[in-house]
């Protein structure tokens, strides 16, 4: 089968031929890869940012950790699943056995693994192997591929927004970072899950625009300062929220800057650092909190909402090949909402 993997750190990836996966375990699950999203942790793979986190990996490996297609083959084992359904693929299999598994919090999973980023094959493939533990089905007759940037970067935001969510209330303001893949769907979710302002922060017209059209209550250009003097005239002294999608170049203190007294810094994206003063952390009396990837419930979670049509994703396609051409326009900042590969597609 066809799939694109890394071959060296900072270098292009490349298209090639490899077996295609097995049947080992009887809770394995072979799926017909539909699409797999195009994620900026894939361009931090390959800049090596992930090398010694995840266990500095054996290359050459297949990327790609946001997937949704269609059942291929299933283990003994799996008796809810057959060939042909559609599904997306929580992108960390979980043991189910350890306490952060039976508590909920599969993501923390002591035994997990995470194709596409540790060295386990993802999903820049024709086909994948996952876990039954990892596979949320979907409605019958639904179209996966679309969807599959919801299983990284749906359930990251979604994951946040259920966090702070506690801390909005009428006349609350959230400030959004950056409205790109992750970004955009913290908007609308905000508008869905909480009664807060939603005030979104971004370098270009056109992506605030954007983010209007999708339910921002306003938008703010990055300017000079970060956008710091905008957020803080729009919410009369400071968002009590600022959740960061951008997590480097400047963002992280702008961020902190925005916040009232109180307030929370949420952080999502990465590359950056986080250096308030112990002072001024207990004198304005700040919070910061971590994101991680949300769990196996969180995914399941948000694709009903995105079935009752109260989230939508916006995407698009392009051909397994072409995968160089659009790890390069993300990284440029061409693509708008999520970029998602085709392997079937020409």
């Amino acid at each position: 089968m066809k799939a694109v993997q890394v071959f060296g750190y900072n270098e292009p990836v490349k298209m090639v031929d490899v077996p295609e996966p097995k049947i080992e375990a009887p809770t394995d699950v072979i799926i017909r890869v539909g699409g797999a999203g195009v994620c900026r942790t894939d361009l931090h793979i390959l800049e090596g940012i992930w090398r010694q986190t995840v266990g500095d990996p054996k290359l050459p490996y297949t990327i790609g950790h946001e997937n949704a297609g269609w059942v291929e083959e299933v283990g003994g084992g799996v008796t809810t699943l057959k060939r042909g359904d559609p599904v997306i693929l929580h992108p960390q299999p979980s043991c189910g056995l350890c306490r952060a598994c039976r508590a909920g919090n599969d993501m923390h999973c002591v035994n997990a693994y995470f194709p596409g980023l540790d060295g386990h094959p993802g999903g820049y493939a024709q086909y994948m192997k996952t876990s039954i533990r990892a596979v949320v089905p979907l409605a019958p007759g639904t179209d996966p591929v679309p969807l599959a940037p919801y299983a990284d970067a749906g359930i990251t935001a979604y994951h946040a927004v259920k966090k702070i969510a506690p801390e909005s209330y009428p006349g609350s303001t959230v400030a959004v970072i950056g409205v790109g893949g992750l970004g955009h769907f913290a908007v609308q979710l905000l508008k869905v899950m909480t009664t807060a302002k939603v005030v979104a922060v971004d370098t270009t017209p056109e992506r605030l625009d954007f983010a209007r059209s999708i339910g921002a209550d306003h938008g703010v250009p990055v300017g000079t300062d970060g956008g710091v003097k905008g957020v803080m005239e729009y919410s009369s002294g400071g968002a009590d929220v600022v959740m960061d999608f951008v997590g480097e170049k400047g963002t992280p203190e702008t961020s902190m800057a925005m916040l009232r007294k109180g307030g929370t810094y949420s952080i999502i994206g990465y590359g950056g650092t986080v250096a308030p003063t112990t002072l001024n952390m207990i004198f304005a009396e700040l919070k910061i909190v971590g994101n991680l990837v949300g769990s196996y419930t969180d995914l399941a979670e948000l694709m009903e909402l995105a079935q009752q049509g109260r989230v939508h994703i916006t995407s698009s396609t392009f051909p397994l090949a072409s995968a160089n051409d659009v790890l390069h326009d993300l990284d440029a900042g061409k693509i708008v909402g999520r970029a998602v590969l085709k392997p079937d597609q020409n």
